[in-house]
């Protein structure tokens, strides 16, 4: 028993250590970025910052809000509202992310060790809590790196401050 707890703990710790490194990273990139490139999309196929920010915290707040007992998309999300810009400014962009990423964080707090392997639901597709967990993570983790690409695309070179370890200049 004293086993499945450290497992949990340190499962735990880690998604959230993990999870906490990608909301500096978009946060960080967010900061980077000139207000206008924050609505900037190469093409109609292509998404900007601000609708890609508005789906990741959409995600969250669907997948983790009563998550141990509702389905994880819920009723009351409109998906297809994610997908249209309505943010005005950095200020509120950055207010919708961290919402979104509080839901999450707020739900690990709540997570025991039983409750890893239970089964929920994401879109009535049974997953246990363990899953669901890292299909968030991933799926958040692959939306920041569009977010970062985007960005080192409209930001200036010289402007650019790494997310990770600068190459080294020869």
């Amino acid at each position: 028993m004293n086993e499945l707890l450290n497992l949990h703990n340190d499962f735990i710790r880690v998604i959230r250590k993990k999870f906490l490194d990608l909301v500096t990273d978009t946060e960080k990139t967010i900061m980077q970025m000139e207000e206008d490139n924050l609505f900037w999309n190469p093409n109609n196929h292509s998404n900007s910052v601000d609708i890609i920010i508005k789906h990741m915290s959409g995600n969250l707040k669907s997948r983790w809000t009563d998550f141990l007992t509702t389905d994880g998309e819920k009723p009351t999300r409109n998906r297809d509202d994610e997908f249209e810009s309505t943010i005005q400014s950095r200020e509120e962009l950055l207010k919708i992310w961290s919402e979104g990423c509080q839901v999450f964080l707020n739900a690990l707090d709540t997570i025991q060790s039983e409750h890893l392997l239970q089964t929920i639901y994401i879109r009535n597709e049974p997953h246990t809590v363990m899953e669901a967990i890292i299909r968030s993570l991933s799926h958040t983790s692959s939306h920041v790196g569009q977010v970062i690409y985007i960005a080192k695309q409209v930001t200036a070179e010289e402007k650019w401050t790494t997310l990770s370890i600068p190459k080294k200049k020869r």
